[in-house]
């Protein structure tokens, strides 16, 4: 529906509705923890349940239950009929057991509610404001290890969840060509490395990460038994010249450029060409804004931008392919290859260019 045709008094209730997006969510919040959600869903085919059933069950106050399904159901994610029986909309249910849905609510919960409190400052300083709430580190990479075990699960879950499941479609991929050295950059806790050694049984492979997470992936990748053929290299590309040895066939960089700024790109992308030979590959894997199939979809990457920009460096976002495309280039790096992924990724294959 476009935007200029809304009637006033349907632009007046969304406005309303955005004014107390942080009550709903909240509230959703609060039901999916206190198993109201899940309660009212079990007695689906008896009709539905009370207010006063589902407090006496879950132990909780009739005024606290009655307080957030009154909410519920002006956001339409429960009905109630006329004996006072609830049940959950179609909303309800995806805001409780969708995969995607639960990932988000949960990373928007527990990693980034307070800190996006500093949105506004953050666009002023040019700085992630917002991550004090979580530590004193000048980004969250630097952190990570640090994190709780909730703000962990929860991160990791986000960023895993939009990317393992294209592992093995991109493995099939890569491995269509002779991968002897492969550079995992950003190699986060190790798992494309491991599925790579799973699926190769000839390849090395060299993870690339700041040193506390570059341990993480390390034990992890010990614990599957392959310590003996990946390495570990830190790095620290906001460093004023990071480096990378030299060996690499494949140079393959997943949800990992998002993490920059433009400027910043182009210095990892550099440094990677830097030590690249003629027949070396260099693959991004990204969720590109201009790439998306879906508006929900395109909506989702856009708040992840906020979180870049009030939470983890100040200075990233979600990119356009067209965008990533042009800075490679600028890097010294020819497209080869354009490949759409899974559901929400793109892969570009990129080599060397001639003389450079």
């Amino acid at each position: 529906m476009s935007t200029q045709n809304i009637k006033a008094i349907d632009a007046l209730e969304e406005a309303h509705r955005m004014a107390f997006a942080p009550f709903i969510f909240q509230t959703v919040v609060s039901l999916r923890k206190l198993g109201i959600f899940d309660l009212i869903f079990e007695k689906r085919k008896k009709g539905g349940i009370t207010k006063e059933a589902i407090a006496e069950t879950l132990q909780l106050s009739a005024y606290g239950v009655g307080v957030l399904l009154e909410m519920a159901e002006s956001s339409n994610m429960v009905t109630q009929d006329e004996n006072g029986q609830f049940k959950l909309t179609t909303i309800g249910y995806f805001l409780a057991y969708n995969e995607t849905v639960s990932v988000n609510i949960n990373f928007a919960h527990d990693v980034c509610y307070k800190g996006m409190y500093h949105l506004d400052e953050a666009i002023k300083t040019g700085k992630p404001e917002g991550l004090k709430e979580l530590g004193n580190w000048k980004t969250i990479y630097e952190g990570l290890s640090q994190l709780t075990p909730i703000q962990q699960k929860s991160w990791f879950e986000f960023d895993h969840h939009y990317s393992d499941d294209i592992f093995a479609e991109a493995l099939k991929i890569v491995f269509k060509k002779e991968r002897k050295t492969v550079f995992d950059i950003g190699a986060n806790t190790g798992k494309f490395t491991i599925q790579c050694c799973k699926h190769d049984p000839s390849v090395n492979m060299t993870m690339v990460d700041l040193p506390g997470q570059l341990n993480v992936a390390l034990k992890n990748v010990e614990q599957e038994g392959f310590q003996n053929r990946v390495k570990g290299h830190q790095i620290d590309w906001l460093s004023e010249n990071p480096k990378l040895p030299n060996g690499a066939d494949t140079f393959w960089l997943c949800q990992f450029l998002d993490c920059f700024s433009k400027d910043e790109i182009l210095k990892v992308l550099q440094t990677c060409v830097d030590v690249m030979d003629e027949n070396a590959e260099l693959i991004i894997v990204e969720t590109y804004t201009d790439r998306q199939r879906f508006d929900n979809a395109k909506f989702i990457l856009e708040a992840t931008s906020l979180y870049f920009t009030a939470l983890a460096n100040g200075n990233s976002k979600m990119y356009k392919a067209t965008e990533f495309i042009e800075i490679a280039e600028k890097a010294g790096l020819k497209l080869n290859e354009d490949i759409a992924l899974g559901e929400y990724h793109t892969m570009l294959a990129f080599s060397k260019k001639p003389n450079e």
